[in-house]
């Protein structure tokens, strides 16, 4: 029986770990350059990542200014009927009347007939609006909160520039200025209906008690979606933060997923019901109508609105599956 030496298993061993090196360095390697990878992708170039999710804002509320409700007339409580001594007014009980005097007492018929007519003008301006629900008349009065969303083909970058202009140039602080904005929103998006991709809408009917607790709700819940707003104007402050063009460039991988879409939402209270004829959107011809409506909206019918579009820079637009999972509730027309 033979015996192989020592030195024999010493040197196959050694061999083998030698292999073994070898192979683990590869792998290790090739796992590197992965990583490496993955993070230029991820970290490389994170300016352009959020620029790309960065949105413009436009708007402002003119709810703190909207009439206050209805007060009732003054009362006099005194049991004691109260002569005021000209001769043509009495006041009694809980209220009070006219007693005219055509003959005597000078001029005092044609007085009490002048006051009559204040009284009777005060009381048909106080109530006007009633018949055909428009209006602010009260904290029961009707409110519509209405939401429009629309999703459009990144051919359509000269719509950024113009809501861009709109944010910069628009005056926010008023009511007049920001029914000019609106106006001027809705025909923007009028002029690109070669553009339009997606749409979603939404309307509720409310009190003018809550209106403006669930019109604040609607701004929270869309704002929340972009990662920044780099521009905003609203009740006539404007900021402007860091744009696409003066974000610092570090180099980095380019996205190959292709980008789309931009997309521009509208959040609207009005005083009234009219909104809430409009019927769901679900076609081009639905969204003609609504915008219309929208661009055609009294100014004094305008209790707050606005504007979010994403992105808010030309050089970028968001990709497909952004869409789809950032708006879920937009539908195809």
């Amino acid at each position: 029986m033979s015996f192989l030496p020592m030195n024999f298993f010493s040197l196959e061993f050694m061999k083998k770990m030698k292999a073994n090196i070898k192979v683990w360095t590869r792998s290790l390697l090739t796992i590197s350059i992965a990583v490496s990878l993955v993070a230029i992708a991820i970290f490389g170039n994170p300016h352009e990542a959020f620029a790309r999710r960065s949105g413009g804002r436009i708007g402002g509320s003119s709810f703190r200014s909207a009439p206050s409700p209805i007060r009732s007339a003054p009362s006099y409580s005194s049991s004691q009927p109260r002569y005021n001594g000209g001769g043509n007014t009495f006041y009694g009980g809980g209220g009070f009347f006219f007693l005219p005097m055509f003959f005597g007492g000078g001029g005092g018929g044609l007085f009490t007939i002048l006051l009559l007519v204040i009284v009777a003008g005060a009381i048909m301006q106080a109530f006007r609006g009633k018949g055909d629900g428009e209006g602010i008349t009260g904290m029961d009065s009707k409110v519509s909160v209405a939401k429009i969303q629309v999703g459009l083909l990144s051919s359509a970058r000269s719509l950024q520039q113009e809501l861009t202009h709109l944010a910069l140039e628009s005056d926010t602080s008023s009511v007049d200025g920001l029914a000019t904005m609106t106006r001027e929103t809705a025909i923007s998006l009028m002029r690109h209906p070669e553009y339009w991709v997606y749409v979603s809408s939404a309307n509720e009917n409310t009190k003018f008690s809550l209106a403006e607790q669930k019109f604040n709700s609607l701004v929270m819940s869309e704002r929340s979606k972009l990662n920044s707003e780099v521009l905003s104007n609203v009740g006539g402050r404007v900021l402007q933060g860091k744009t696409a063009s003066s974000l610092p460039s570090v180099g980095g991988l380019v996205s190959e997923d292709p980008s789309e879409y931009i997309v521009v939402t509208l959040l609207l209270a009005i005083a009234g019901d009219s909104l809430s004829k409009l019927s769901t959107l679900r076609s081009s011809a639905d969204l003609q109508a609504a915008l219309s409506a929208i661009g055609s909206i009294p100014a004094d019918n305008l209790l707050a609105v606005e504007v979010l579009w994403e992105p808010q820079s030309e050089e970028y637009t968001l990709t497909t599956d952004e869409v789809l999972t950032i708006y879920p509730d937009l539908v195809r027309i």
